[in-house]
């Protein structure tokens, strides 16, 4: 999933960053998963003494150094700590029904860049696809947090059916994007939504049943929304309607109206 232009940076200036599930502290030894030991030193071609950025939301940013390779594995030893963890935000799930594989790939991708914190399969009567692979899906959710500087990586949810998954909705906002019928603007929609949580909901490429439209439009949580005069990709409408909410009410400005920018890329003041 990592591309060359990356890679080249990566090598410039030492700013490869993995995601690890291990504790990381000052002086602590790592040892990476085998694929991520295998991209270090065959793609990289990082030697023992380079720096990689280990990441986590429990603990943070840190700077490491690679301490040595054992075949495909690699030992690390934690050196400083670059980020501190992060308060959480509002919470943006991302449910969806799952969608052919390249286009599924793309849209996890691309969530994961726009701060979804929860992915949440949903299979409704018309899904066309069969098993969704989460051990895929999660390693390209992993490495979309590591390229786009995020601390946190999407909680990804097993599959579930959709009356099943209406039934036990936890209350948040849930914004549909609808098809036909009475709508709200999507901009609008989301201005009107209280602080706190929400989450976007895109059916499948055969759009809903009946029984499940008639179910949604029962649902007091549901905010069905219309996304302008063009027939979108399920893909393209479910990222339209995350961009619009991270911009109106998530983490593109702080609490004062100021632009929020990457780390370490904000340029002189």
């Amino acid at each position: 999933m990592r591309g060359g232009d990356e890679e080249d940076t990566a090598r410039r200036d030492g700013r490869t960053r993995l995601w690890i599930g291990a504790s990381l502290s000052a002086g602590a030894g790592v040892e990476l998963e085998s694929g991520q030991g295998h991209y270090l030193r065959h793609v990289l071609r990082l030697a023992p003494g380079a720096a990689v950025a280990l990441f986590n939301a429990r603990d943070g940013e840190w700077r490491a150094v690679i301490d040595g390779f054992a075949k495909d594995r690699c030992r690390l030893v934690v050196d400083s700590r670059r980020r501190a963890p992060e308060a959480p935000g509002a919470g943006l799930w991302l449910v969806f029904a799952p969608l052919k594989r390249a286009r599924l790939e793309t849209l996890i991708e691309k969530a994961t860049e726009l701060g979804v914190t929860r992915l949440v399969p949903v299979v409704t009567r018309h899904t066309d696809i069969g098993r969704v692979n989460l051990e895929r899906l999660g390693a390209i959710a992993r490495e979309a947090a590591e390229q786009c500087e995020r601390l946190t990586v999407p909680e990804l949810l097993p599959p579930t059916p959709f009356f099943q998954l209406l039934s036990h909705w936890p209350g948040l906002p849930l914004l549909v994007c609808a098809e036909a019928g009475p709508v709200r603007p999507l901009a609008a929609a989301v201005a009107a939504l209280p602080p706190g949580p929400a989450a976007v909901l895109i059916g499948p490429e055969g759009g809903f049943a009946n029984s499940e439209l008639d179910e949604l439009g029962r649902r007091p949580f549901v905010v069905q929304v219309g996304l302008g005069p063009r027939v979108l990709r399920a893909e393209t409408a479910a990222l339209a309607a995350l961009a619009c909410w991270q911009a109106l009410r998530g983490d593109w400005s702080d609490d004062t109206g100021a632009e929020v920018r990457p780390p370490f890329r904000a340029g002189p003041s």
